[in-house]
């Protein structure tokens, strides 16, 4: 009789029970972009950067609110031997006068939405082109990958700034669009090939060829099951490279085949502050930090966002 009863085990506690499975399932859940958003939260990088790239962001909207003085109205009597008044932080003569009598200040804050508007123009339409090319070569593969990565390569193959050079020479009146437009006719290709690899890999997965298997259409494959997978190696690059467009019109604006007055850009400001280097080196010197702080702000982006997606690193 006493071997027959058998003492019960012991019942868990039913919250901890049913808290268990949702925690598992929530864990489970989460995705690359999940797991990405957790590590950036914490990276010193991102956080650093976002800051200063929501600044200069504000900046570029509003830039009335960081200045109330006129970036292209002279005074002859300030003059470029006007030198800084740092005790007077954000007033006209914060910074000096530029040759014309200009507050270096007001150019400054102006010069940044040139050099963003292009920056995140640029950055997008190589995007969505590139990532097309890249996205229909690698899928199809075959005679349609020969002919697009064929294509990739004669683009590849040019010079990315002198390229760009050649091709703002064409255009007597160089705007912002006409300089974005250049920068992009030349700056898709890394994407392409990046876009590119991506979906070779991850268009043999499982679940796309149970997409397939199941009837799907290719639009539909391509756009709601590879192409949000193959974005993170894009994205990453893509934010690096803004950086780079805003460095390269600066660089092709300081030679004078970029913006030109009356526009306001940094490059415009630095290649006439260099011939007033030796007695007003504040001409040069404040956009050349604005724009170091603004390239290294991308840069920092683009480098927490890669660390935080590959999975090798974590």
């Amino acid at each position: 009789m006493p071997d027959a009863i058998k003492t019960a085990p012991a019942t868990e506690d039913p919250k901890t029970a049913a808290a268990e499975p949702v925690a598992v399932k929530a864990e489970k859940a989460r995705s690359l972009w999940g797991d990405a958003w957790i590590d950036l939260r914490s990276n010193w990088y991102f956080i650093i950067s976002s800051v200063l790239i929501l600044i200069l962001l504000v900046m570029t909207a509003f830039p009335g609110l960081f200045t109330g003085a006129s970036p292209t109205k002279g005074d002859l009597v300030h003059h470029f031997l006007s030198k800084p008044e740092l005790s007077k932080v954000g007033s006209p003569e914060w910074l000096g006068y530029d040759l014309q009598g200009r507050s270096v200040y007001a150019r400054t804050i102006y010069g940044t939405r040139a050099s963003v508007i292009v920056g995140i123009s640029v950055t997008a339409l190589v995007t969505v082109f590139g990532g097309l090319i890249g996205m229909l070569g690698g899928y199809f593969g075959g005679k349609v990958d020969a002919l697009l990565s064929g294509f990739t390569n004669i683009f590849l193959g040019l010079p990315f700034l002198l390229g760009s050079m050649v091709v703002l020479q064409a255009f007597a009146d160089r705007t912002v669009w006409v300089v974005i437009l250049a920068l992009a006719f030349l700056g898709w290709t890394q994407i392409a090939r990046v876009m590119r690899g991506a979906v070779i890999t991850i268009k043999q997965a499982d679940y796309v060829q149970a997409a397939r298997a199941l009837g799907a259409g290719t639009s539909r494959i391509l756009f709601r099951h590879i192409l949000p997978n193959a974005m993170a190696p894009v994205i990453v690059v893509a934010t690096i490279s803004l950086g780079v467009y805003i460095s390269a019109e600066a660089t092709l604006s300081y030679l004078g085949l970029g913006l030109a007055d009356p526009t306001i850009s940094w490059g415009i400001d630095i290649s006439g502050g260099l011939s007033q280097i030796r007695v007003a080196q504040h001409v040069l010197l404040y956009p050349s930090i604005m724009l170091s702080i603004t390239v290294l702000a991308f840069i920092m982006l683009g480098e927490a966002v890669r660390n935080a997606l590959d999975p090798k690193s974590r």
